[in-house]
């Protein structure tokens, strides 16, 4: 069994983009998915850990049709018990997940591809058919909501089809209408969705960064380096406005030559 990975949060594990992430669970899985969050149930989770350690997940149990947060809950205890027998030190933010939100789901899935990659060299188990493994279980359940809706729909059309005959022409003119907005409202709605992930990410690697430079800040401020010029050097370069960043050797040299000059004074 190999040892989850020790990821930082500026790991390149958290840089692979949200399109090679659906792309890994697709080819993998052989499912369909367009988006992170619809792997929000566990469901995804639970079953790629199957795959790379073959029969400690008990896949009877787990819900692919989950929808209420409920049943998430119960994939993800699932999933932690999973991680609790092999000795994996990850923690599961079930409450943030099961909320479907992207970034969240994307982070964790990051980390769940860097972990499958570590086992065995990333090699995928040839022998392991998620399809089948999927109908074993039960049947074999499609993991978006949307598509089980939409038979429903067309169910409930076709037991009322007496009804809307007359309307029956008029609604047909206005397809190929309605198909170019939902399109349009797909398209628009994947960009804004990646705009979401970017503007995220960007904040938390801001804070990430933020809370770096507050540490050192409060380490040079310590009265027994503080007077250092190396000291004196850093927080000029902290709080003066001044200096280029574009330039760090220069900003050193400048905020180092006037930190000696201070000190000789």
């Amino acid at each position: 069994m190999a040892a989850a990975p020790i990821i930082g949060i500026m790991d390149g594990a958290y840089f692979v983009g949200r399109n090679e992430i659906l792309s890994w669970i697709n080819a993998t899985l052989q499912l369909n998915l367009t988006r992170v969050e619809e792997a929000a149930s566990g469901a995804v989770q639970c079953q790629m850990m199957d795959m790379v350690h073959p029969g400690i997940v008990p896949m009877h149990k787990v819900n692919f049709d989950a929808r209420a947060e409920y049943d998430m809950i119960q994939n993800y205890k699932l999933l932690q018990e999973v991680f609790n027998k092999l000795k994996i030190e990850k923690h599961i933010e079930v409450n943030r997940l099961v909320k479907g939100r992207p970034l969240d789901n994307l982070e964790f899935l990051q980390w769940l591809k860097r972990y499958c990659d570590s086992v065995n060299g990333g090699i995928m188990n040839e022998n392991y058919n998620p399809v089948e493994r999927r109908c074993k279980v039960g049947k074999e359940r499609n993991i978006k909501g949307a598509q089980k809706m939409s038979k429903s729909l067309q169910s409930g059309n076709l037991g009322n089809r007496g009804s809307i005959d007359g309307t029956k022409q008029v609604k047909e003119s206005q397809m190929p209408s309605l198909e170019n907005s939902s399109a349009l409202i797909q398209e628009l709605s994947e960009k804004i969705e990646d705009l979401n992930l970017s503007l995220e990410s960007m904040q938390k690697e801001r804070d990430f960064y933020y809370e770096k430079l507050r540490h050192v800040e409060m380490i040079c401020q310590k009265p027994e380096i503080e007077h250092m010029p190396i000291v004196k050097a850093i927080l000029r370069i902290l709080y003066d406005e001044s200096l280029v960043p574009e330039a760090p050797e220069e900003c050193i040299n400048a905020s180092l030559d006037a930190a000696v000059l201070e000190e000789e004074e």
